[in-house]
């Protein structure tokens, strides 16, 4: 299959008349959770992958990528049912097949009905994960606020380890996209961000990311290690 350069759901409730208004998507199960508007490379070495990659790039269409809840990349894997579809950037094809395909994050799906046999690849029968409307109240502002300074100071503070300078930070300023971006930089486990992924209210998703958010700034400070890279945080800022 493949590899990243760098609770939940529960079983679907499916019957045949839902079949139309479902989207048919490949999927790509890998051990990690994209977010909408996350950036990533996959490197793939598995043939009906790179069969997947070719239709997808050949017919400009996208493909969705979901945490493995069982198996392996390399073999069966069943998925959680909430996952991301993203748009191919580039496709780097080697002289043996491989391939390094960047791609984003756009949408959230959720997957109603597995097909494992009409293509070589895993194809899912989905239909989009709708977002609550955001909640115009005191708490949703007050999360927003702190959440852009809590993530604004945990780039800074990571980049002075590059000796990156920064004069300005580019962050979304709608709430929800700004959690999914800040989501995707948190180092936690993947079922922590699959439950952030499955959420479907900006303001609790906020709630939940801030103060974990401030305990990874403490981590820094105190212990001086980090595992973030300057090319992860650099699309967000502008340098001196």
């Amino acid at each position: 299959m493949g590899h990243i350069a760098r609770g939940l759901s529960l079983c679907p409730v499916y019957n045949a008349g839902m079949a139309d208004a479902l989207e048919e998507m490949p999927l790509f199960p890998l051990k990690t959770v994209v977010f909408p508007y996350a950036r990533l490379q996959i490197h793939v070495f598995e043939p009906r992958y790179q069969e997947m990659i070719r239709y997808c790039a050949e017919n400009d269409l996208g493909f969705g990528v979901v945490l493995i809840r069982e198996g392996e990349e390399t073999g069966p894997a069943d998925p959680y049912l909430v996952g991301t579809a993203v748009h191919i950037a580039r496709v780097d094809t080697f002289d043996d097949g491989k391939m390094d395909v960047r791609v984003q994050g756009q949408r959230r799906f959720r997957i109603r009905r597995l097909d494992e046999t009409t293509k070589p690849y895993l194809v899912g029968h989905v239909e989009p994960v709708i977002e609550l409307e955001l909640d115009d109240s005191p708490r949703a502002d007050a999360l927003c606020y702190r959440l852009r300074e809590c993530i604004e100071e945990y780039i800074r503070s990571e980049l002075r380890h590059y000796d990156f300078r920064v004069q300005k930070i580019n962050l979304p300023s709608e709430p929800t996209a700004l959690s999914f971006v800040v989501a995707n930089l948190l180092r936690i486990e993947n079922l922590d961000k699959q439950r952030l992924l499955e959420t479907t209210d900006t303001v609790e998703r906020m709630a939940e990311i801030v103060p974990l958010l401030q305990q990874q700034i403490i981590e820094a400070h105190t212990t001086g290690s980090y595992r973030v890279t300057a090319s992860m945080l650099s699309e967000w800022v502008s340098r001196n």
